[in-house]
């Protein structure tokens, strides 16, 4: 076959064999991610999370919750204790000592080497703290430098005007702008979501992840 005129990137070298995300501790300056504790966790969960119209507002963009009971939101945690994808973690507090929140690792796609961080929630007190920025950090951390991803999605409701604002701050790619056909199944879910990613490279050459690594 004659060499073609037209530009193509660099081939992209094997990393093979490709893992997966660690169910296990990652530990910053200020929080560490665990994987979920149903019995342990729920209390401080709820607690932060329900009881005041403010608190519950965190649900507001998300498929599920708030929860009618403490019990209710264990039977959640349960479940997500026992899934591979969504990875659930729940975010702990070391200066507190409490349990602020949770995050996840999801539709994970390791022969293409990517995934996405979401179902990610924290108390009204916690957002726009530095745990929230030192979470998304420890997990791209182990995407880019441990698994040599290439590229990590983070997907939001196009209405969520905070967690827009969190993903500028980490220099996220608006890459899509997806509307879902489904009929909505709960009150909670939308219609209208937008996509960002984060890669390893951009398309020019600007090391992205390096650049916020470097700022952190």
């Amino acid at each position: 076959m004659p060499q073609s005129s037209l530009p193509v990137g660099n081939i992209v070298q094997s990393t093979a064999p490709i893992g997966l995300p660690q169910r296990t501790d990652y530990e910053g300056k200020f929080i560490t991610l665990s994987p979920v504790s149903p019995q342990t966790d729920v209390a401080e969960l709820y607690a932060c999370s329900h009881g005041s119209i403010i608190k519950e507002q965190i649900w507001t963009y998300m498929s599920y919750g708030p929860f009618d009971s403490r019990s209710s939101m264990q039977i959640w945690l349960e479940e997500g204790a026992k899934s591979e994808d969504p990875l659930f973690f729940t975010v702990h507090h070391l200066e507190s000592k409490q349990r602020i929140g949770m995050v996840s690792f999801l539709n994970i796609v390791s022969d293409m080497r990517r995934l996405e961080l979401g179902h990610i929630w924290y108390s009204p007190d916690s957002q726009r703290s530095n745990a929230n920025t030192e979470a998304i950090y420890l997990m791209l951390c182990e995407t880019f430098d441990r698994l040599k991803y290439r590229r990590v999605e983070w997907k939001c409701d196009a209405l969520n005007e905070k967690s827009r604002a969190a993903k500028v701050k980490f220099k996220w790619l608006t890459s899509a702008n997806i509307t879902l056909r489904s009929v909505p199944l709960t009150a909670n879910e939308r219609s209208q979501f937008l996509s960002y990613s984060i890669r390893t490279l951009s398309d020019r050459a600007i090391f992205r992840f390096p650049y916020c690594k470097a700022k952190y």
